[in-house]
């Protein structure tokens, strides 16, 4: 596997409560997207998911990705499903702009269709931008500490 940058402590401590095939899981689907897209902000929530959100500025709602991790799956999430174009409907769900690909396995998502959807993913967010990020390539945790 190609270089990537590590996990952050405030999620490598929660991601490492999870079930071993579903951490390598994440890892692997976290790599193919910082693998199509380094310079992406990766920002960290823990809310009713352990979430790794990709992207374009340091601003969720510029986001173009998310890997979610429920309790026994994730799902590879576009923040903007609903806008972009998806020929091979890869796509599920039913919000307002959220759509996912469930994976259970890599040949879920690293396939040709799915490296289209993210790049098409990526640039309807760089055109969807009000103005360029000065933080590029980082990673920020959002996840509030236990006192």
């Amino acid at each position: 596997m190609p270089f990537t940058r590590p996990i952050h402590p405030d999620f490598l401590e929660l991601l490492q409560r999870k079930d071993a095939a579903l951490i390598d899981l994440f890892q692997d689907a976290r790599a193919f997207l910082l693998e199509l897209h380094p310079a992406a902000n990766e920002l960290l929530y823990h809310t009713h998911a352990l979430t790794a959100v990709f992207s374009v500025t340091e601003k969720l709602g510029d986001a173009f990705c998310m890997l979610p991790i429920y309790t026994n799956h994730l799902n590879l999430g576009f923040n903007k499903g609903t806008l972009l174009p998806d020929p091979h409907n890869l796509l599920t769900g039913t919000g307002n702009l959220i759509r996912h690909i469930d994976i259970a396995v890599p040949a879920d998502y690293r396939n040709k269709k799915v490296k289209g959807l993210v790049r098409a993913a990526v640039e309807f967010a760089i055109s969807d931008i009000d103005k360029p990020s000065k933080t590029v390539g980082m990673t920020l945790s959002k996840i509030a500490k236990k006192k």
